[in-house]
Formats: C-alpha cells, sequence, structure tokens
C-alpha cells in the first residue's frame, strides 16, 4: 500500500539548536547515558488505542482526527490497512514497540467466534510486518470495558455470564499476545469497581477479580508464555470507585490473593493525578515491593477532573521518573508507552509526530538531568546522611529486629531529648534546580 505520511521523512536527531519541528533535540536513540544507550532506557511504545483509534471527540462533541488512511468502516480489510500506517509510524520516528487492546486492532464481530476469527486475521498481518521490520510488542490486553456488556464490569460483574465471556476473551487476547512475542499482558479494570455501594456485594466482586485474575495466571502456564503480567492502578472514571485505585491497593490486593509474585504494576501519570499521589510517589510505592514493571507515558490536567491522557512535556516529571527507574537499574520487563493522545484542536496526522517527538525529547532530558544528580552525589548523599543513625547503634538494632520497647525506653532513659536534623526541602529543590 501507499505510503500513509509521505510528507513526513525518517525523524533524525539534529541536537538542541535545530529549529526543525519533525526532528529530535534531545533524544539520540544510540547516545550512551548512565551505562545505557538511549533506546535501551526507554522502551518507547506506542499506543494503538490512541495513536491509530482515537477519535479526539469529548463529552461535548464529536471527533476531529484527519485520517485519510481510515475508511471509516469496522472491516477487517480497514484493520489490515491500519497496522501497516501503525508500523510506518513507528519506523519514521524510530519507536521499536507498539501494545494494544485486541478491540484496537480487529473489529469485534456479531459473535464471539467471529470476533476471534477477525483478530486472527489481523494479527496474520501484525506478525508478518513484526518480521519484516523488526518491530515488537511491548504487551497486549482485551478491552473489557468498550462493549455495553461490561456496563457493570467484566471479572467484577454481578452476571456470571458476563464473567464468561470476559474469560473467554482474555484467553483470547492471551494467546495472540503470546503469537506475537509480547513481552507483557497488561490488565486494566476500566470498569472493574462500583458505581454505587446499595447495589454492590463488595467483597465477592473483589473475590472474582482474583479468581479470573488466577485463571489468567494458569491459562499463561498452559500455553507457554513467560511474558510479564501487569495490573494498572486507576481510582475513578468511569467507575466511583474502581478496586485497583492506586499502587498500594493493587499491592495489598495481590498480596492478599496469592499473587504477587505474578504480576508488576504499569503505572501512569494521569492515573496518579486521578488518585491524588504524585507520579514519583507511585513509583516509589511499586519500586519499594519490587513490582514496578511499565509505565504509561503521559500527564494530566490538573484543573480538569478526568483522564485526559495529554503527552508529557513536564521536565521535572520526566527527571522523577527517571530517577526512579534510574534507582531501580533500568527496565527489566516493560517500557515507556504513550498512553497519550494529542489534542481536539491538534487533529492532522503530522501532530501525532510532534506529540511523539515532544514526548521523547522530554524523557530524553530527563533522562540526562537525572543521570547528572545522581552521578553528583550531593542528593542521594543528603538522604543517606539523614537516616543515618539508622546505620548503627539503636537504629541498626531497631532495623534487625533485635530490640522492643523496653530496650527503647532504657535507651531514652539513658540519652534524653532526640536531637534531628533539618530536612532541608527547598535547599534539594534548590539543588534539582541546578540541573534543571
Amino acid at each position: 500500500m501507499s505510503e500513509a505520511f509521505p510528507d513526513i521523512p525518517k525523524i533524525q536527531f539534529e541536537g538542541p539548536k535545530s529549529k526543525n519541528p519533525l526532528s529530535f533535540k534531545q533524544y539520540n536513540a544510540d547516545e550512551v547515558v548512565a551505562g545505557k544507550t538511549m533506546r535501551d532506557h526507554f522502551r518507547f511504545g506506542v499506543a494503538y488505542w490512541h495513536a491509530m483509534r482515537n477519535t479526539l471527540s469529548d463529552p461535548f462533541g464529536g471527533g476531529t482526527s484527519q485520517k485519510p488512511w481510515d475508511d471509516g468502516t469496522e472491516s477487517v480489510d480497514n484493520a489490515r490497512r491500519r497496522a501497516h500506517v501503525c508500523f510506518e509510524f513507528m519506523d519514521k520516528l524510530g519507536i521499536d514497540y507498539y501494545c494494544f487492546h485486541d478491540r484496537d486492532i480487529a473489529p469485534e464481530g456479531a459473535s464471539l467466534k467471529e470476533s476471534h476469527a477477525n483478530l486472527d486475521a489481523v494479527v496474520d498481518e501484525l506478525e508478518g510486518l513484526q518480521k519484516a521490520t523488526g518491530k515488537k510488542l511491548l504487551w497486549g490486553t482485551a478491552s473489557l470495558f468498550g462493549n455495553a456488556r461490561y456496563n457493570q464490569g467484566a471479572a467484577t460483574s454481578p452476571s456470571a455470564a458476563v464473567f464468561a465471556y470476559a474469560g473467554a476473551q482474555v484467553k483470547k487476547a492471551l494467546e495472540v499476545t503470546h503469537r506475537l512475542g509480547g513481552e507483557g499482558y497488561t490488565f486494566w479494570g476500566g470498569r472493574e469497581g462500583y458505581a454505587s455501594l446499595w447495589n454492590t456485594d463488595m467483597k465477592r466482586e473483589v473475590d472474582h477479580l482474583a479468581a479470573f485474575l488466577h485463571m489468567a495466571v494458569a491459562h499463561k502456564k498452559k500455553i507457554g508464555f513467560t511474558g510479564q503480567f501487569y495490573i494498572e492502578p486507576k481510582p475513578r472514571e468511569p467507575s466511583t470507585h474502581q478496586y485497583d485505585s492506586d499502587s498500594a491497593a493493587c499491592l495489598n490486593f495481590l498480596r492478599q490473593y496469592d499473587l504477587l509474585e505474578h504480576f508488576k504494576l504499569n503505572i501512569e501519570t494521569n492515573h496518579a493525578t486521578l488518585a491524588g499521589h504524585t507520579m514519583r510517589h507511585e513509583l516509589e510505592v511499586a519500586l519499594a515491593a519490587g513490582a514496578l514493571g511499565s509505565i504509561d507515558a503521559n500527564t494530566g490536567d490538573e484543573l480538569i477532573g478526568w483522564d485526559t491522557d495529554q503527552f508529557p512535556t513536564d521536565i521535572y516529571l520526566t527527571t522523577q521518573i527517571m530517577l526512579v527507574l534510574l534507582k531501580m537499574g533500568g527496565f527489566t520487563t516493560g517500557g515507556l508507552n504513550f498512553d497519550a493522545k494529542v489534542r481536539r484542536e491538534s487533529f492532522e496526522p503530522v501532530d501525532l509526530f510532534h506529540a511523539h517527538i515532544g514526548g521523547m525529547d522530554a524523557f530524553a532530558r530527563g533522562l540526562k538531568i537525572a543521570s547528572a544528580i545522581i552521578e553528583d552525589g550531593r542528593l542521594d548523599g543528603f538522604v543517606k546522611q539523614r537516616y543515618s543513625s539508622f546505620d548503627s547503634g539503636i537504629g541498626a538494632q531497631i532495623e534487625k529486629g533485635e530490640v522492643g520497647f523496653e530496650e527503647l525506653e532504657a535507651y531514652s532513659f539513658a540519652n534524653g531529648e532526640p536531637v534531628i536534623g533539618s530536612g532541608r526541602q527547598e535547599m534539594l529543590e534548590g539543588l534539582v534546580n541546578e540541573f534543571i
């Protein structure tokens, strides 16, 4: 087929002095920072649902997006054509990964069998494109929220028939993800929650969700899929409350139902905002549990109360994210998937390139700053010194579990009122600004 973006060349690194909007100013894929190339640090991914499918509608108006390659039908032929567009888009941006929901890549049929057949037909196309280009699937998932059957949840639906249908859909999505060599599979509970507790048996619903995930683990083993399972936290919208509300809630759920060894978290900035947390908080909670797996790279508007899924351009945000990732030693699984959409006013195909270029440059700048802060050592040194009383003496005994309240009382009688140091928050904020 002919090119979908004939007037757009492959995007090149031209450096910070370039005025060309279709060039990278900071992101140089082969540049080595902190021991790895930028390409390997980020493992950028294109979100199929936003880049290829989002119409840019909002609650007050229909879609504005211009997609000349799309004939507007929900046909398999149109879906195959769209797959070629996505791979051309990735090639011109130099992005190695993509991710999808099953219903993003293939149309839903009149029956489950027809939906499966449609999915197989498009996966045939994707498999060929991957072999031809070397592009990879970061993770797959199933859309258990769009169809009306899921209006009261999927794995947490009060209907056993809906639960069964969702299981059949996830079974197929897992199998095609495995077939495409997907490096992971994400569970996002878009409607796994409640609108009202008057009609909800919360314990039963959460028990059902756990049973569903145990079934997924069993099927993963059966088919030999070795990719990482992820859960993506989100507190609300569209539900009043969703059971995977934030990192801590997800980790508590996984521990309670003996699932923690099978799952890591896929964390999104916009969802952290809706949960009343910063992105760094959500990442640190997951990291402390050894459960930070992948990241949806976006941001939200704090003045708007819903999931705006904007492209990340805030250098403070990307610096904080990269500080956590570098502390972790980088991705061992997952990557930075641009779960972000252009604004409704940015409706031309070229705007997709501008948006991804801006996000990739923002993360490249954040990586360089984070690496410089770590190499400088003053920030880490201050934090280490602040907790140094736990490195020896009574502090070390506390951490080793060697003392109880009696010993703490005796220590306090002997040593009197504690002397503590300043937290120096403002000094450290100024220190970070030196690099930014």
